[in-house]
């Protein structure tokens, strides 16, 4: 099939210059070659923007024939039982960011007309459960507030000519104290699978204002010197 060829071409992206690292550019090259790839850093490395722009790109190029993005719906703190409005209200914040670089790839009109045909999907996490995701590109973000449960329904999603990017940053989980997070659990599981890929981000990858770089790194330090006020 057509995809099977492309996912060996070069990579060729116009968001390429996006890449202000190499740590960014060997996750585009991962992406590239593998079907199942993990994207882990603090906020701001571009995990999530470097794996849309991906998917548009493979959209646009034929590789695949939807973009299926997900997110947990339950962060920091709050559940959805306890926000006001109907379910589309009570989602689309959560799913906003992803929305956000498709406008910005792709521009508002083109993104509505794409999902009202349902080649562009952005949706919960729950609603993935039951389904076979073929000819795909599925990006999960925010995986780091995932259930152990929820990671496995995840990635036993991926049907055929699909290519699925989890992102996520371990040290921001919103998660239950009690409860473990998926991706961590996955990675240790996972990680060696051939055609699977995992990209570890670094603060020195931060490419949003200069100060977030500053204030991830102050973090850092002082989660190392309280263990037990860091994030779970």
């Amino acid at each position: 099939p057509p995809w099977a060829k492309a996912r060996t071409s070069p990579i060729c992206i116009r968001w390429m210059n996006c890449a202000k690292s190499a740590q960014q550019k060997a996750y585009l090259s991962a992406i590239n070659r593998h079907d199942l790839n993990f994207g882990v850093g603090p906020a701001g490395t571009g995990k999530t923007y470097l794996a849309v722009a991906s998917a548009v790109n493979a959209l646009e190029r034929d590789r695949v024939r939807r973009i299926v993005l997900v997110r947990p719906a339950v962060e920091a703190g709050e559940k959805l039982g306890f926000l006001p409005g109907d379910m589309a209200d009570k989602i689309n914040p959560y799913l906003r960011p992803l929305y956000d670089a498709l406008y910005e790839m792709m521009g508002f009109e083109k993104v509505a007309r794409l999902t009202e045909k349902n080649v562009i999907e952005v949706a919960p996490l729950a609603f993935m459960r039951g389904r076979t995701l073929n000819e795909s590109y599925v990006i999960l973000d925010e995986a780091q507030n995932t259930t152990l449960e929820q990671m496995k329904m995840f990635l036993t999603r991926l049907g055929f000519g699909s290519v699925a990017v989890v992102t996520g940053d371990v040290t921001q989980i919103d998660l239950p104290r009690h409860e473990k997070s998926g991706l961590k659990h996955a990675l240790n599981i996972v990680a060696n699978i051939p055609g699977v890929s995992v990209t570890h981000f670094k603060k020195e990858d931060v490419v949003r204002h200069p100060l977030v770089q500053a204030i991830v790194e102050a973090y850092e330090v002082f989660e190392a010197q309280h263990p037990d006020g860091a994030a779970h």
